[in-house]
C-alpha cells in the first residue's frame, strides 16, 4: 500500500502532514506559496526529493496568483539550506518561467521524473541485496520523502517485492523520530518485517553480527561524493566500516550538487534547540540547559561502499 506525501489538485497542494503521523493522517490544503514555504520550513513535508517537488508546485502557485516570481523563488529557497533537491527544482521552475514554458507541466514533470527515478533506483539497488539480508536504515527515505516509492527505503521495498525475505532494523532517528514514526509506519503498511531500535543500539547490533547492510538516503551529494544526510548517518558509516559492513547511499541524480567540492562546501542546517529539548510539547531537559541541534552531518566517500542512482551504481 504505497502512500503519497502530496497531491496537486488544480490550484491546491494537498499535503500529508508528517508531523501528525503515525497517530493521525491529516491532509493540509495549501493554496498559496507562503503556506507552502511554512510547511517546508516546519517539516510538515520533509525528505529532499519531496521538498523539491512541493517547492516546484509552490512556485507555480505563487506565479498563478500574480506574485513576483523572484520573491516567490527566494522565499521558497530560503526555507531549508541543506537539501539540494529544493534548489534544483526551484532553479528548474525559474528557468522554465524565463523560457516561457508551461509551469504546471514542468512541476508535474519534476514529480513524475522523481517517481520514475526512485523506481529505477529500487530495481538497481535490490540486485545488491541477497536473500535473507538484515538491513539497517536511518531516518525516512520512503514514499513519504519522495514523489513515491522512495530512495533507500525504495531499495528495501523493491527487495521485499522480489521475495528476498529481508528484515529491517529501523533507527528511531532523534529528535524528529522519522524512523520510528514514518519508516516503521510505511514498513507496517507494506508488511515488511522490521524492528525499531534506538539510534545508539546500531553499533552493538553490528558487533553481534545482526546487520548485513546499512542503506541510507541523502540530502546533498558533492561532486567528489561527500554526502549530507540526516544527523547520525556519519556515525553509522564509521560503525559499518569498523565492522566490515557495506554502507550504501541511495539518491537520484537531482540530489547531486556538482558545483560543490569537499565537506566544508556544504551548509549544514541548524534547527531550534527546542526540537531537542521538547517532544510534543513535553520538556525533556532542564529549561536553562542549552542544546545544539544540527539537522544533518556529512559522510566522506572513504566510508561509503557505493552510491546507487537511477543511472547506475557508483562504487567508491
Amino acid at each position: 500500500m504505497e502512500v503519497k506525501a502530496f497531491q496537486w489538485e488544480g490550484d491546491t497542494i494537498l499535503l500529508l502532514d508528517q508531523r501528525k503521523l503515525p497517530e493521525r493522517e491529516v491532509w493540509l490544503r495549501l493554496d498559496n506559496y507562503k503556506d507552502v514555504a511554512k510547511a517546508i520550513k516546519e517539516m510538515a513535508v520533509r525528505g529532499a526529493p519531496a521538498i523539491g517537488c512541493v517547492a516546484a508546485y509552490g512556485f507555480l502557485l505563487g506565479v498563478k496568483t500574480g506574485e513576483d516570481p523572484y520573491v516567490v523563488y527566494e522565499t521558497l529557497k530560503n526555507t531549508r539550506p541543506t537539501a539540494y533537491n529544493l534548489f534544483w527544482a526551484l532553479d528548474r521552475m525559474k528557468r522554465a518561467l524565463e523560457e516561457g514554458k508551461d509551469l504546471e507541466a514542468e512541476a508535474r514533470a519534476i514529480e513524475e521524473e522523481d517517481y520514475k527515478a526512485n523506481k529505477r533506483v529500487g530495481e538497481i539497488g535490490q540486485q545488491l541485496i541477497p536473500k535473507g539480508a538484515k538491513i539497517l536504515t536511518h531516518c525516512n527515505t520512503g514514499a513519504l520523502a519522495t514523489a513515491g516509492w522512495g530512495t533507500a527505503l525504495g531499495v528495501i521495498r523493491s527487495a521485499h517485492y522480489a521475495n528476498k525475505d529481508i528484515f529491517v532494523w529501523v533507527d528511531e532517528t532523534r529528535p524528529y523520530l522519522q524512523g520510528s514514526r514514518l519508516t516503521a509506519w510505511e514498513l507496517s503498511r507494506e508488511g515488511i518485517p522490521h524492528k525499531i531500535i534506538t539510534d545508539s543500539t546500531a553499533g552493538f547490533l553490528m558487533k553481534k553480527g545482526l546487520v548485513d547492510y546499512v542503506i541510507v538516503g541523502a540530502d546533498r551529494i558533492t561532486k567528489d561524493y561527500y554526502v549530507a544526510n540526516k544527523i547520525g548517518t556519519y556515525a553509522l558509516s564509521v560503525l559499518a566500516k569498523a565492522h566490515g559492513i557495506p554502507f550504501y547511499v541511495v539518491a537520484p541524480r537531482s540530489t547531486f550538487d556538482m558545483s560543490l567540492l569537499g565537506e566544508e562546501s556544504i551548509k549544514i542546517e541548524e534547527r531550534s534547540e527546542e526540537e531537542i529539548k521538547f517532544i510534543k510539547g513535553i520538556p525533556m531537559a532542564p529549561e536553562n540547559s542549552p542544546a545544539l541541534h544540527l539537522a544533518f552531518d556529512i559522510t566522506p566517500p572513504e566510508n561509503i561502499t557505493a552510491i546507487i542512482t537511477e543511472e547506475g551504481i557508483i562504487k567508491l
